[in-house]
């Protein structure tokens, strides 16, 4: 007759929760091979699973498939977008795009989304995934904060949202990457772009 302890045993066993430490593991080692310049085209589980420790198994039980465990590494490079205390937009756009300029300084995170962005045309999958994940999200906090805005009366009734938040996202876009001077970039960055963009932003 099986004890209450041998059963309780038995019933953890059966249900015991995956390795957090495996899954930090192999997430790692997944960016840590894009970041050294492997393209995602020629990752192979095989070769994660060599360089987290890990068996192709211990992968396989997490992620069916090679995009889906590169989508989950990338999305952790993105860091939630701070609360936005909503106190005015201005301050809430200077927190946003501070959020973009503090992920550029890092060259590792820089390199890794390069290199992950370039191979969208050929994994379209990946490129839709990480979009859902990792982009829409950041679009829709923009998008409320612009339409909080104009509701308050802090900008323009006629303002087109999607084209202000092009300017913006755009802006700080060609400093941290097109620019060439990602490392050396201003503190006050955010707020010079939101401040520019704001005076045409605002009621005239």
């Amino acid at each position: 007759m099986m004890t209450r302890q041998t059963a309780e045993g038995a019933a953890r066993a059966a249900g015991r929760p995956r390795s957090e430490k495996a899954e930090k593991s192999i997430i790692e080692a997944t960016l840590e091979l894009i970041g050294e310049g492997v393209a995602v085209s020629e990752l192979s589980i095989e070769g994660i699973a060599a360089r987290a420790g890990v068996g192709k198994t211990t992968i396989y039980r997490r992620w069916s498939n090679k995009e889906d465990l590169v989508v989950d590494a990338l999305t952790t490079l993105k860091p939630p977008i701070p609360p936005l205390r909503g106190d005015s937009v201005r301050d809430d756009l200077v927190a946003y795009l501070s959020v973009m300029r503090d992920e550029a300084r890092h060259t590792h995170t820089r390199c890794i989304m390069n290199i992950a962005m370039s191979d969208s045309e050929r994994h379209p999958r990946l490129a839709a995934r990480f979009d859902e994940l990792a982009i829409q999200p950041r679009r829709a906090v923009m998008m409320e904060v612009l339409r909080r805005g104009i509701e308050r009366g802090e900008l323009r009734p006629d303002l087109d949202v999607e084209m202000a938040m092009a300017i913006l996202s755009g802006a700080m876009l060609w400093y941290t990457k097109w620019s060439h001077r990602a490392t050396a970039l201003p503190d006050d960055l955010a707020e010079r772009i939101v401040d520019e963009a704001l005076r045409g932003f605002r009621p005239r």
